[in-house]
């Protein structure tokens, strides 16, 4: 064949290739274009439904922003839990995120928990009901809408992009047709959460959010994509974490204040870790003894610990403050202290075998509560001796110094006191964050002590 036949059959073939990848290039881009649609398409309301499809491959590390301790079953929903309602939680982040999951539990529930719509949303200020609507993204669960979790279970959400700041208040909004009951809460949110009746979701006018509530309902924690922070810190305790005589709506609760904190103190340069910090307090709670029921409510430190603490999101550091509970109510602790620091050096010897670090809080004053004796004052100053003597946690925050009164130390200062001689005041928690030395929260966790 000559050369000018050879060139010509050449550029021919060559011509036909490049139009066929055209083609295929096309029918990508129309393809992709057709899914976009797919997920933007109308809600019952008539608004246009906003990308909730799984967050692109971005970078940053998953970490806890929020994450409340599952207490019980909420008196009264035994039989009907909350069917026919949207319930909207109010949560606060802390670690800010470009994409965000939920995690809903039904661990009190008797019967599985059907959620055939979720979402998630920006509040639009005020702690109220009512939405930003750009930031209104319909959850899914494994690719669905629906979810529903078996009794004694929980469920984990799709990742959806969305922009979360640190500090904001996150919306989120579930609802179940059906009932299912008792309904897993957190009874000491010490915020305002909202009720609706029927599937009022995607409303972003908060207007059909008539009931208020103090509970959290079967929201367990609030993860985001983040590029501010490289891990999470679990604060693992009773009321005193749980803030319960904090100012509702305006997280002061310490762990709070701490999160606020280490976050200052990382924009002024300190050479710190960039963690997350979440709330895993239960009113009541003790290292040793359960409440009742099956499950148990209120299920004990040694009981919890692993999946209220250890299985948090990217967990690097665990903050203990527990025990004052077991020397109020447990009379075995009084009459053996020894029980309570072997119950306290098991959860540190279950968070080092995970290579976490551990920082312990000593045990604050009580005088002048109704439950303060001589005994129980011995047995608080037997165990913080031990707690400040190195044998027990990694390392040490000394709230009983930090808020003891001068004049009489085993009474909390009067300014730190919230009035029942127990629990701390607003500037009480601010003084437990400000005790707390930031610098302990570097290094994992020893193998043993």
């Amino acid at each position: 064949m000559p050369r000018a036949q050879h060139r010509a059959k050449y550029l021919a073939l060559l011509g036909a290739l490049l139009a066929l990848v055209v083609v295929v290039c096309a029918g990508i881009y129309v393809t992709a274009a057709a899914g976009d649609r797919a997920t933007g398409g109308a809600v019952a309301d008539g608004r246009p439904h906003r990308d909730s499809s799984a967050a692109p491959v971005s970078t940053g590390t998953w970490v806890g922003s929020w994450a409340s301790a599952p207490a019980g079953g909420e008196p009264g929903t035994e039989t009907a839990g909350l069917a026919g309602h949207s319930v909207r939680n109010v949560v606060h982040a802390d670690a800010g995120g470009t994409s965000a999951r939920i995690t809903l539990s039904n661990l009190y529930g008797q019967t599985p928990l059907d959620i055939t719509h979720a979402t998630i949303a920006l509040s639009a200020g005020d702690a109220g009901a009512a939405a930003d609507a750009e930031t209104m993204r319909r959850l899914t669960f494994g690719g669905a809408t629906r979810v529903v979790i078996p009794a004694g279970d929980q469920a984990v959400s799709d990742a959806v992009r969305l922009l979360v700041p640190h500090d904001a208040d996150v919306l989120v909004t579930t609802y179940s047709p059906t009932p299912s009951g008792p309904v897993t809460y957190h009874p000491h949110a010490q915020q305002i959460s909202y009720v609706a009746t029927g599937d009022r979701t995607e409303d972003t006018t908060g207007a059909p959010y008539t009931q208020r509530t103090p509970y959290w309902r079967y929201l367990t924690a609030l993860d985001v994509l983040s590029n501010e922070a490289d891990g999470t810190v679990v604060v693992f305790g009773d009321s005193l974490t749980d803030g319960i005589t904090s100012t509702v709506n305006a997280n002061r609760r310490w762990p709070d204040v701490l999160g606020d904190r280490l976050r200052s103190a990382l924009a002024n340069g300190q050479r710190l870790p960039r963690y997350g910090v979440v709330n895993e307090g239960i009113s009541g709670n003790q290292v040793l003894a359960d409440g009742l029921g099956r499950p148990a409510e209120n299920q004990s430190g040694l009981g919890r610990f692993g999946r209220d603490a250890l299985a948090r999101t990217d967990v690097k550091v665990v903050v203990v403050d527990l025990g004052i509970n077991d020397i109020l109510r447990n009379p075995e602790v009084t009459a053996d202290p020894d029980r309570l620091l072997t119950g306290l050096r098991t959860l540190v010897r279950e968070a080092h075998a995970r290579g976490l670090r551990v920082v312990g809080a000593t045990l604050m004053p009580f005088r002048g509560h109704r439950g303060w004796t001589p005994a129980r004052e011995a047995v608080r100053q037997r165990v913080n001796a031990r707690i400040r003597a190195g044998g027990v946690y990694d390392a040490v925050a000394d709230f009983d110094k930090a808020l003891r009164d001068p004049y009489d130390p085993r009474r909390l200062r009067p300014d730190y006191d919230s009035g029942d001689h127990l629990h701390p005041s607003d500037l009480g928690f601010a003084t437990m964050a400000g005790a707390f030395d930031l610098r302990t929260l570097k290094g994992a966790g020893q193998a043993e002590l």
